[in-house]
């Protein structure tokens, strides 16, 4: 039996579009995992310091309102715990198929069918696919000669070997990133000493994690209403935002200018404070919140090296002035490997198009769901749905809403395929191209946003408002619809 929805990743995404597929009645679906438990992003960042960057009370599903949060800003296993009570007040366990690796799909066209196929287990035939695997799941290290020969313990901040212990060690850092600047303060406190490899430096602003009382969680668990007031108050604060890092502004100016303020408070020494100084605009990559890396980088046992890495050897990092430095663990804050093109894993389309490699110079979409030739399948954080300014469940929940909206319209009405028509999507991404010259994610600098040509199918060029907006109504007139007369014939029917 084939079943109506399956889902690829039980991380925010996927248990998100299960949550809202069985509150309108979707009962025959399923989630494939590969992991043996469900998390995502957050199950697989342990990391010391892991945590968010965004409010608890924005990054979290207004439909799955949590009045427990403990911080204005939560640790990832908080989180974890957070995805948890939803996979249990949803009663989603019994749906989720752990250790079920998906290795591609295959649309049947005569069928209005996607073969799931699986790593060493038999395939299964599902109506509409969603694919909300998640651009954050497989780490990347990066490419410098020598990585493989390095002798000593190599760590990715994505994948943290609890049982290693730090103490007495000395130990580098590869990277300067949102990983990289919530790991080093936990390092100096334990390592021997610890070197910081700069390539590029952030823009940094001060983040103040307060707790929540207890009266405040009590509130917010007795009135519903104050903790979405409180909700679309932070929503509101990060639109604002936008003004100054979406697009280069007056505004940038200002963010700039508040980062400054920050780094000369925090970092007295003239030429530490030159070597932490951006020379692109704010914005142009992704902001560091954080008030704990400045005081970190000036700890006794922790330096800051900006040459360039020339190489690992089998003791250590050679930089290009010719200086070997020498450690007993690397950690690589190196981030993942984002599909910017290709995708995950071979999806096959209507006559055997394939879409990576129609992805292969950068990915597209249509409002970053859905992809002309290949019916019924759907995306969540697909192409260009990256928020600059704003919480990712912002966007996801605004995808997953249209997303289960189209999924229960073609089962409702018994459509065998709903496809984007060509010419729409051509229009969405032409239109997305154009307003993307003009933010500051194009605005010159080197960012994990951008192909290595400079396409950006990462980020959405406006407004979070603007976004959720465009996905509010499933525009039929956008779509060819297939239905099947009674004698099992298909029929274009729009």
């Amino acid at each position: 039996m084939s079943l109506d929805v399956a889902i690829i990743g039980a991380g925010f995404a996927g248990i998100g579009a299960a949550i809202r597929l069985k509150e309108q009645g979707v009962a025959n679906f399923a989630l494939f995992e590969r992991d043996t438990r469900v998390g995502g992003t957050w199950r697989d960042n342990t990391y010391p310091g892991a945590a968010c960057d965004i409010p608890s009370r924005l990054y979290s599903y207004s439909f799955a309102p949590n009045p427990r949060w403990s911080r204005t800003y939560s640790g990832s296993a908080e989180i974890l715990g957070y995805i948890d009570e939803m996979v249990e007040s949803a009663g989603l366990a019994p749906r989720i198929r752990f250790d079920h690796t998906v290795t591609g799909l295959v649309y049947d066209q005569a069928e209005g069918e996607w073969t799931v196929e699986l790593q060493g287990r038999e395939p299964v035939r599902a109506r509409t696919v969603i694919v909300a695997s998640g651009p954050l799941a497989n780490p990347s290290l990066p490419d410098i000669d020598g990585v493989d020969v390095f002798e000593g313990k190599k760590i990715h901040s994505a994948r943290w070997d609890h049982d290693y212990d730090f103490s007495g060690k000395k130990v580098a850092v590869i990277g300067t990133g949102a990983s990289a600047v919530q790991i080093v303060p936990k390092l100096v406190e334990t390592a021997e000493s610890v070197k910081v490899f700069q390539r590029t430096p952030g823009w940094v602003l001060p983040r103040v994690n307060g707790r929540t009382s207890d009266w405040t969680k009590r509130l917010y668990a007795k009135s519903p209403v104050a903790e979405k007031a409180v909700r679309g108050a932070w929503f509101w604060g990060h639109e604002s935002v936008a003004l100054g890092v979406v697009w280069d502004s007056p505004f940038t100016r200002v963010v700039e200018a508040l980062s400054k303020a920050n780094l000369r408070r925090q970092v007295k020494d003239p030429w530490l404070r030159r070597q932490l100084t951006p020379d692109f605009s704010a914005g142009c990559k992704r902001l560091l919140m954080t008030s704990n890396y400045y005081p970190a980088l000036q700890a006794d046992n922790c330096k800051l090296v900006t040459w360039p890495i020339a190489r690992l050897s089998a003791r250590g990092i050679r930089t290009v002035e010719g200086i070997e430095h020498q450690f007993d663990a690397i950690v690589f804050a190196t981030g993942f490997e984002v599909s910017k093109a290709g995708t995950p894993f071979p999806i096959s389309g209507i006559d055997g198009r394939d879409l990576a490699s129609e992805w292969s110079k950068g990915a597209y979409a249509y409002r970053s769901v859905a992809v002309s030739g290949y019916p019924n399948l759907f995306f969540t954080f697909g192409p260009n749905s990256g928020p600059g300014h704003s919480s990712a469940l912002v966007y996801m929940e605004a995808q997953i809403d249209y997303i289960t909206g189209a999924i229960t319209k073609l089962l409702r009405f018994g459509w065998t395929a709903l496809d984007v028509r060509p010419d729409a999507q051509a229009r969405y991404n032409d239109d997305m191209q154009r307003r993307l010259q003009s933010t500051t994610w194009n605005s010159g600098c080197q960012s994990w946003y951008l192909t290595e040509d400079g396409f950006n199918a990462t980020m959405f060029p406006g407004f979070a408002t603007q976004y959720v907006n465009q996905l509010k109504t499933l525009d039929l007139a956008d779509y060819k619809i297939t239905a099947t007369q009674l004698n099992g014939a298909p029929v274009l029917t729009a």
